[in-house]
């Protein structure tokens, strides 16, 4: 069982790298970071979809199942997820290319999911983090593209943002703390899944000040220059229709 886990792994993270090596070839013109954000967003996009028909079709529901016996596709997920991540936070740390918090969210990712692969359970709660964590890398992807090509600040741009904003809300910290309650409260998971459930959580909460702050900042801006186009209408209006003497 190690030895196969082992073996998934490494060809998830010989995977991962290949498919940078192709990026950096297929698009020289472009940045290292260019490369790596394209593989980021392919990991989102098939994390999200398999992690999620893990969690609503497949099963089990982790709500109600906490701690349970991993199945075969809770490990196919978490050995594809383990590989990457290893490759997203190496290639950072070699690049110095992220803050401590981004680094400290890779590293408890690949605690937990490690923990979970070696012990044979909790790979329901695993997989739903991972979902929780994935559904928004999407999105985040996007507007580092579009702000790439200089169509960030538009309606596209405004429509990613609020996507990106309810959906981490809702999902990250709405669904997580009923999810970190749940798997809390049962008495089947390892505590030490419990306090990397929580510690999870925490880091999710330190992102949603820095995304509440980063709203706050937009909502500002985006209400001045409404204000500042909005007065220019109204004197040009009136100027227009100044009545002769």
């Amino acid at each position: 069982m190690v030895t196969s886990v082992f073996l998934r792994v490494a060809f998830s993270l010989i995977g991962w790298f290949f498919l940078y090596a192709w990026s950096c070839h297929r698009f020289k013109d472009r940045t290292y970071e260019w490369s790596c954000r394209l593989v980021t967003l392919t990991h989102g996009v098939l994390a999200t979809c398999l992690s999620g028909y893990i969690g609503f079709i497949d099963g089990p529901w982790p709500m109600s199942y906490p701690g349970s016996p991993n199945t075969t596709l809770q490990i196919h997920a978490m050995c594809m997820s383990l590989g990457y991540f290893l490759f997203d936070l190496g290639w950072c740390v070699y690049f110095q290319a992220e803050g401590a918090l981004m680094l400290a969210h890779h590293t408890v990712s690949i605690a937990g999911i490690t923990v979970s692969l070696f012990s044979g359970e909790s790979g329901a709660e695993v997989n739903a983090v991972l979902f929780g964590s994935e559904i928004t890398n999407p999105l985040l992807q996007a507007r580092w593209f579009l702000r790439e090509k200089g169509l960030y600040h538009s309606f596209t741009g405004d429509v990613v943002d609020f996507f990106f904003i309810v959906l981490f809300t809702g999902v990250r910290i709405g669904v997580g703390a009923w999810l970190m309650y749940c798997v809390v409260m049962s008495p089947v998971p390892k505590w030490f899944i419990k306090i990397g459930g929580v510690i999870m959580y925490a880091v999710s909460w330190v992102f949603m000040v820095s995304i509440c702050r980063f709203a706050r900042r937009k909502t500002i801006k985006k209400y001045h220059a409404w204000r500042s186009r909005f007065s220019r209408e109204m004197n040009s209006n009136a100027n227009g229709h100044l009545k002769s003497h």
